[in-house]
């Protein structure tokens, strides 16, 4: 495993192994860990998958619940490693709440700009599937595409995962 970088962004499909991973990222530094979640339990299969994710995770992580305010979680989180796990949701959760995207990243932006420890960001790449049929599906797509985008260009490491496997796609000195 690679040294601790201050700032990694680790994507991958659905289901692509890319939480594992960066928790295994997290988890290889000294604790205490925060696990700031974007996640929101809104029908019972989302329960069981949120509930899967903190089975894996012990007494060493902190959860900040954060479904749209990632600014104000990392902020919080001090000098500890956090893993924000994932922008995916969050952007999807910024989206619903019909805010203004734009000043949402920006936001972001600043707050991992202030960040004085280690901090991991999950996203899926959605780019690599067919086309959406409708108007919200692409804009989500093109979204997510300019976050991740952006995300990496500031992001000391960035780790594509594929079928567990992870590939350094990025990995600054």
């Amino acid at each position: 495993m690679a040294t601790a970088a201050r700032l990694t962004l680790v994507l991958g499909g659905a289901r692509s192994g890319k939480s594992r991973y960066a928790e295994s990222l997290i988890a290889a530094l000294p604790p205490p860990w925060v696990y700031v979640a974007t996640a929101q339990a809104l029908d019972a299969e989302m329960a069981e998958r949120i509930a899967a994710h903190q089975a894996r995770r012990g007494d060493d992580w902190r959860t900040i619940e954060a479904p749209r305010d990632l600014g104000c979680a990392l902020a919080t989180c001090g000098n500890a490693p956090a893993l924000v796990d994932c922008l995916t949701l969050w952007l999807s959760n910024a989206m619903l709440a019909d805010v203004d995207i734009d000043v949402e990243i920006a936001r972001l932006d600043e707050a991992l700009a202030q960040g004085a420890g280690p901090v991991v960001l999950v996203a899926n790449e959605v780019g690599l599937g067919i086309v959406p049929d409708n108007a919200l599906a692409r804009k989500f797509r093109d979204l997510q595409g300019a976050l991740n985008q952006r995300i990496a260009a500031r992001a000391d490491r960035v780790v594509l995962v594929v079928a567990g496997i992870p590939i350094i796609v990025k990995d600054a000195p």
